[in-house]
């Protein structure tokens, strides 16, 4: 399979004029697609993209076998070749989705919410290798980008951020990046480069795979377990970064605090800064999770399938918490398919609610919310019980989905509570494996 990862690295403050450049891009996007939409019909009729692009570049770009029927090549002289089809092609990609839209609102006879064409759009210019874009010397953090300076297209040499280019020549050095796309953050600019990897994930077999069982909680970031197909706990890691949540938290109790006086309309920024908070949060967590399953082996780390669909109701702060799992999960995808982890979910039903030793339900101590007690009036860390459960919740799946009816039903009917998977636990993938062990000797 292939992966795609990206970096962006910082453009640092100097007198170039990159400004008046994506200006000048916007601009031109915006002219194109009010071209376009004026001519769509014509357009349409034309099945293959590749031809499209070619009479919607006929349109607007004189040669010497060609006269354009708009004036665009005199509003935006000696624009670079491979920046005008990068600008078509984001027009025709903008009027293409705007029609279709379109097409649908009238099918569905509302009044209301009708589909409109944005031309002031936030079009990024791509700087194409050779022809806008050149690398330094190597070794140096410097590059050079074929920039608009307000009278014509000129080479201007662009100092990098010195931490980000000493990342890429120590994680992808030797490997070649895609064409670099302006990109702007916070007021400030960069050069987002994409990297291709082909990557064959692992194929170890059900009975021979080691999983780390996640559980991302609330109290604790994530519980990690390093489990066998037999119910073996190989290890077991509990990730926390209190500092960083105590830090987001007093964000919050000062927007409380700030929105109480003046209300919610002005907290934007504050809100923005606990948003990246946030962010930064998830980053270090998804990493500490990969890298523990790096170390012990893990071929499958497995978590909790979150609900995506609808609206997310609740505090702030709770969708925040939801806002990061989410983002965990997606990080460490990436991250593990780079390692050749495979990653997998399973249903979230009970598997706090539910004792990992098949005593029952539990109920959450009182004065530690961390710790629950077990029907047997044992006390044990609640996310830690849940990580088991989603460990056995993958076994129990995977190894019964690929035996015959027969054996399955036959199991089922000695280990009642699989069939249930929303009722699975740690015991039950114990006992489970039992039986298969017998059923194999006898």
């Amino acid at each position: 399979m292939q992966t795609v990862s990206s970096y962006g690295v910082e453009v640092r403050k100097q007198n170039i004029p990159i400004r008046q450049t994506l200006e000048l891009y916007r601009s031109a996007v915006s002219c194109l697609t009010e071209i376009y939409e004026q001519v769509w019909e014509e357009l349409e009729e034309i099945p293959d993209a590749k031809r499209r692009f070619n009479a919607a570049e006929h349109l607007v770009h004189t040669t010497k076998k060609n006269s354009a029927r708009f004036d665009f090549d005199l509003r935006f002289p000696k624009m670079p070749s491979y920046l005008r089809r990068a600008a078509i092609q984001h027009a025709l990609g903008s009027v293409s989705s705007y029609k279709t839209r379109m097409d649908l609102w009238t099918k569905s006879g509302e009044k209301t919410g009708m589909p409109k064409l944005v031309y002031e759009n936030h079009a990024m210019p791509v700087f194409y290798r050779d022809v806008m874009y050149r690398e330094g010397a190597e070794g140096k953090e410097e590059a050079y980008l074929k920039l608009y300076d307000g009278h014509d297209w000129k080479w201007f040499c662009v100092r990098l951020n010195h931490t980000d280019m000493e990342y890429l020549r120590k994680n992808w050095s030797g490997k070649k990046a895609s064409a670099p796309i302006l990109e702007k953050r916070h007021h400030k600019y960069f050069l987002r480069f994409s990297y291709t990897e082909e990557i064959t994930l692992t194929k170890t077999p059900v009975k021979e795979q080691i999983i780390c069982s996640v559980d991302l909680g609330i109290n604790t970031d994530a519980v990690c377990t390093i489990m066998r197909a037999d119910g073996t706990v190989l290890g077991r890691k509990f990730i926390d970064h209190p500092s960083e949540k105590d830090r987001m938290y007093r964000t919050l109790g000062r927007i409380r605090k700030f929105q109480r006086e003046h209300g919610s309309a002005q907290s934007r920024g504050r809100w923005a800064y606990t948003k990246r908070l946030n962010i930064e949060l998830g980053k270090k967590i998804a990493g500490a999770i990969v890298r523990y399953a790096e170390e012990n082996y893990a071929d499958v780390i497995v978590f909790e399938y979150l609900e995506m669909q609808g609206k997310i109701s609740g505090k702030k702060k709770q969708k925040l918490h939801l806002w990061r799992k989410r983002d965990i999960q997606k990080r460490c995808e990436h991250q593990a398919h780079r390692k050749g982890m495979r990653v997998s979910r399973v249903c979230a039903w009970n598997t706090s609610r539910l004792a990992y030793d098949g005593s029952g339900s539990v109920s959450r101590d009182l004065k530690n919310h961390s710790l629950c007690v077990f029907q047997t009036g044992k006390r044990y860390n609640c996310d830690l019980s849940a990580s088991y459960n989603i460990g056995a919740r993958y076994f129990i799946r995977e190894l019964l989905k690929p035996l015959p009816a027969t054996e399955r039903s036959l199991l089922e009917a000695k280990v009642p509570p699989v069939k249930r998977r929303t009722s699975s636990v740690y015991a039950d993938l114990r006992e489970l494996h039992l039986q298969m062990e017998t059923l194999k000797a006898a």
